[in-house]
């Protein structure tokens, strides 16, 4: 029964996606190279942003008006330590081995003075906290992101990022939890602490035109940093609506610096 009713939620998901998938671009919107499937991308946006309105924000904000301060800042502390393994092994995948040796000491610390990771002694210890997956360790490696595409349910990502995720849950302590409603129930949690993370860019948004565009392109900018280690080249943006004083083109003005999440649980 429980896996048939998953079956059905699974179906449930693919027939809203297939309804809503291919959407009108907006009026002079300009094709992205890095997104060929824009028509369909936003289209599982739209399936995510109603999903979002209707049910993970209004719990995160529940969840911020009503569990006080100190105990949201242990339950984000607790699961950036719960993120550290997998950053400690991309760490030493892209040969950072002071940087996991770093992490190693983090993830010690915060997991036994820290009571299991809800304080952070780490931190005030010069044990810095740092970001590191499977995805930008294949970015290290010269693998390129290929094109964006929006994942029902996890958000924005890429090719190289999409399948990177999979890996990453198995570097994750949660994985590994037996008691199955406590497992979930870790998930349920992480998620609803993502959310309330990221509540106070929801005024952003609303003050965007194209809230798809502006996700789409602070994901790939901010990814980019995070895979140079911010060693990112800055390529000139042409505004259409400046004027050059000495010719009829466009003046280039320098791209936007790279919009950083706050982490979920630790990360997003």
């Amino acid at each position: 029964m429980l896996k048939a009713r998953y079956a059905r939620a699974a179906l449930g998901i693919v027939y809203a996606l297939s309804v809503s998938a291919c959407v009108t671009l907006p009026p002079n919107s300009q094709r992205v190279p890095q997104d060929p499937w824009e028509s369909w991308n936003r289209g599982v946006y739209k399936f995510n942003d109603a999903l979002d309105r209707g049910v993970a924000k209004p719990v995160a904000r529940t969840y911020v008006r009503f569990v006080p301060q100190p105990v949201r800042t242990g339950v984000r502390n607790f699961f950036a330590n719960l993120d550290t393994p997998t950053v400690m092994v991309n760490d030493a995948l892209q040969g950072k081995f002071l940087a996991a040796a770093n992490d190693l000491g983090r993830f010690v610390l915060n997991s036994t003075v820290g009571l299991g990771g809800l304080l952070d002694p780490a931190t005030p210890a010069g044990l810095a906290r740092n970001d590191e997956d499977f995805g930008q360790t294949l970015g290290h490696w010269g693998v390129h992101p290929g094109p964006f595409v929006e994942l029902p349910l996890l958000g924005p990502s890429d090719m190289r990022d999409a399948p990177a995720k999979l890996v990453d849950t198995y570097t994750n302590p949660k994985q590994y939890v037996r008691n199955t409603n406590v497992k979930y129930g870790l998930y349920v949690l992480g998620l609803v602490n993502a959310r309330a993370n990221i509540l106070s860019l929801d005024e952003t948004l609303r003050n965007v035109y194209d809230p798809y565009a502006f996700i789409r392109d602070a994901y790939l900018q901010h990814r980019a940093y995070l895979v140079s280690d911010g060693n990112v080249t800055d390529e000139p943006l042409v505004d259409p609506g400046a004027d050059s004083p000495d010719s009829d083109t466009a003046a280039p003005s320098a791209p936007p610096p790279p919009v950083t999440p706050p982490a979920s649980g630790a990360p997003p």
